[in-house]
């Protein structure tokens, strides 16, 4: 049986990665849907994500827990050791990551893609505004970091995600869904 990929969706705050994953998650039911943890309070955002303090999450880093973590926006992420359960079943899995993570994924999961999505910078603007989350310093913050290149040598799948967000999930399916011969 062949491995899973882990795929792992990045791109700028604003530009829909929770979305995107939801709806990839309903029109392909058989992606697992990884469910970070983090160093934030529970029930913020999109997306559901176990939270723990920093202190638990650094016991959790030390004792081997992820499979690859980092640090972000004064917050830490981690995706749990427990991905490989699924992807060594052959499940493809959907994971939200920072780009400064990719080659530690790329380096912890030997079949890893990347879904980069992005979209333009007024779109991520008013996208950030709207979730009333940030103080317009960091949403000017957030945007100077929109364009930063993803490293090299990873396979990546690219997205544009301006417009109807079925249309972004009907070419996200396309673009990640094994072409059968």
């Amino acid at each position: 049986m062949t491995s899973g990929r882990l795929i792992a969706v990045v791109g700028p705050s604003g530009v829909g990665k929770d979305s995107v994953m939801q709806g990839l998650a309903e029109v392909i039911p058989d992606l697992h849907l990884v469910r970070r943890v983090i160093t934030r309070r529970p029930g913020l955002g999109s997306e559901e994500y176990d939270a723990v303090s920093e202190e638990q999450f650094q016991d959790l880093a030390s004792n081997g827990a992820f499979a690859v973590h980092w640090g972000a926006h004064g917050l830490f992420y981690g995706i749990p050791q427990t991905v490989r359960y699924q992807l060594n079943k052959g499940t493809d899995c959907l994971a939200n990551f920072s780009r400064k993570a990719l080659l530690a994924g790329a380096d912890a999961f030997p079949n890893f893609v990347v879904l980069n999505v992005t979209a333009h910078p007024e779109t991520l603007a008013a996208r950030l505004a709207a979730r009333g989350r940030e103080t317009e310093a960091d949403i000017a913050r957030r945007l100077a970091e929109a364009d930063k290149p993803l490293p090299k040598g990873l396979d990546v799948i690219t997205l544009a995600n301006d417009g109807p967000l079925d249309q972004t999930i009907a070419r996200a399916v396309a673009l990640i869904q094994p072409v059968s011969v």
